[in-house]
């Protein structure tokens, strides 16, 4: 199976008179399709790591290849082209335009790309609302519904430009355990019917533990790179997420 990402020796460093080095010559292949999660404490690199993988951010040194197109090779406006066809994201705080109905807020990525909208772009939001679970929903204004269900017209935002690669910064982070659940299902549910590649970045080790492959960020390395087994989900429980009871989801008191 071909490649989606790749990046190589990828280093990022901010600052000019005081540097600090973020990651330090990441080497990354993601296969199409795939299903992973990026883990690690806070400062670790990883929202870092997702920016340069999204083309929001430029490495200061390695190189970025994103469904065989180098990134290092576009202008900013080549790379806003190509990250609006190509890359659908999902945010911890939605980033919704509250003055817009639903349907509306999953259109914007057309707008930006064609201007005007046609009845058929309006049609395909409409869909994806419904393949979220919202229908009925689509005239809402986004104030006026729920935390999950503003994460579900995010997700249906993202899918709007049908992009090969959906990235997640903490889709879970502001939910409940079971509306966390549902999220999480969704996204499956959609990297298995569409063979879009998904990568999370998350907190959650419940999540992360569900995952096909589970990237582990330390200082600004990785630390660990393992897969999962789907036919052995206690065994993946409890390798990523020890400190979680598998049965119940809740933190196990010692």
């Amino acid at each position: 199976m071909p490649n989606m990402i790749e990046t190589k020796n990828l280093v990022k460093v901010y600052g000019t008179e005081v540097k600090n080095e973020v990651l330090h010559g990441i080497n990354l292949e993601i296969k199409k399709g795939e299903f992973s999660s990026i883990i690690g404490p806070s400062g670790s690199g990883k929202s870092t790591l997702l920016n340069l993988l999204g083309a929001l951010d430029k490495p200061t040194n390695g190189d970025i290849y994103l469904n065989n197109s180098h990134m290092n090779k576009l202008e900013d406006d080549e790379l806003a082209d190509f990250r609006n066809k190509n890359i659908g994201f999902v945010f911890q705080f939605h980033h919704l335009l509250p003055e817009f109905t639903s349907v509306e807020n999953v259109m914007i990525p057309n707008w930006i790309n064609d201007g005007i909208p046609s009845n058929d772009k309006k049609e395909r939001a409409m869909e994806l609302l419904d393949l979220v679970g919202l229908k009925g929903f689509e005239d809402k204004l986004v104030t006026k519904i729920s935390g999950g269900q503003k994460q579900r017209v995010a997700l249906a935002r993202s899918l709007m430009n049908k992009p090969q690669i959906i990235l997640a910064d903490e889709p879970t982070g502001n939910l409940d355990t079971e509306t966390s659940d549902k999220i999480y299902n969704l996204l499956r549910d959609i990297n298995k019917e569409l063979d879009t590649t998904f990568i999370i970045v998350t907190h959650d080790r419940h999540i992360a533990s569900k995952t096909d492959r589970v990237i582990e960020i330390v200082d600004g390395n990785i630390d660990k790179d393992y897969t999962n087994d789907p036919e052995h989900e206690f065994d993946n429980f409890e390798q990523v997420a020890p400190d979680y009871c598998f049965l119940c989801g809740q933190n196990v008191i010692k």
